[in-house]
């Protein structure tokens, strides 16, 4: 799949390869999308520290996919072998740390980015409609109901409904007319509050740099992770956007802990897969340093 775009088939044909090679890697089905496609978490590790990664929020930025599951079988084969990982003990890191991975938040929106209209299934006239009878859906960043996965989490989302343009379903930035209507985000609200994690990171494209601030709620350890994380990748680290509802914001004002969205790559979304190798380079870097920082240290 390393030199494919990663669809929903595709990554379940990635999970059942990593399932069947290492008995330490634990998947399990968490919900299901608009469209009931199963949702997949993976967890690895048996340590105290609790780590999330999540990736293809937005449809049109499926390459965050093919970077996660590609870290996670680099990840496993280096835990398999005893070996290092961008310099840091892989086992070590399987001992002190258990990482949870949600690797395709939004599949209906990735396929339909990906093969067309023909993956809308029952949603197919509502989705022409949305795109203005247009065939081509290469912005779609929504899931399939034109929902922006991303501006649906409950902080501020007043203020994101009131400014968007976009005023009802569309391919992008339509928050929604509540907080967590969408499957696929109450998905992740479910599974973050269970898991009472210690930081989060969220994978997004484009523009090599990340954002790790939230109205001055971030506690102070967050900057020396933005510190190592800028330090290990290169990419350009801001503490505050004007932007509110999306994941890192919700968990940072919820729970005053280390909260990123890391843009990867550069240029025009989607990304080719050409600018894996580049994009996965940096990234793994950032997941890597995620997993070995001691956010209570």
């Amino acid at each position: 799949m390393w030199n494919t775009p990663c669809d929903s088939r595709r990554l379940e044909e990635a999970l059942y390869a990593l399932n069947n090679l290492y008995s330490f890697v634990n998947i399990e089905v968490i919900g299901q999308s608009v469209l009931g496609q199963d949702l997949y978490h993976i967890t690895i590790g048996e340590g105290a520290r609790k780590v999330h990664m999540n990736a293809s929020m937005h449809a049109n930025e499926w390459i965050t996919t093919n970077s996660l599951i590609l870290f996670l079988f680099h990840y496993c084969q280096k835990i398999d072998c005893d070996g290092e990982i961008e310099n840091k003990k892989a086992r070590e890191l399987f001992k002190e740390t258990t990482l949870s991975a949600f690797p395709m938040i939004n599949p209906d929106g990735v396929n339909l980015v990906l093969h067309g209209v023909k993956c809308a299934d029952i949603e197919r006239e509502k989705v022409l409609f949305i795109n203005e009878g247009s065939m081509e859906f290469h912005h779609w960043k929504a899931n399939i109901r034109g929902i922006d996965l991303n501006n649906q989490f409950p902080a501020n989302w007043e203020i994101e409904k009131e400014r968007k343009e976009a005023k009802r379903a569309a391919p992008r930035d339509y928050p929604g007319d509540v907080p967590l209507t969408e499957p696929e985000v109450r998905v992740l609200y479910t599974l973050t509050e269970k898991e009472n994690f210690d930081s989060v990171l969220s994978l997004h494209t484009q523009g090599e740099e990340f954002y790790w601030g939230y109205m001055n709620k971030e506690p102070k350890i967050s900057k020396k992770m933005a510190d190592e994380f800028a330090r290990v990748s290169n990419y350009k680290s801001v503490q505050m956007i004007d932007s509110h509802a999306g994941f890192k914001d919700w968990f940072i004002h919820e729970y005053r802990r280390p909260g990123f969205t890391i843009e990867l790559g550069k240029g025009i979304n989607p990304l080719p897969i050409s600018h894996l190798p580049s994009i996965y380079d940096r990234c793994s870097k950032i997941l890597v340093a995620q997993l070995a920082f001691d956010t209570k240290g």
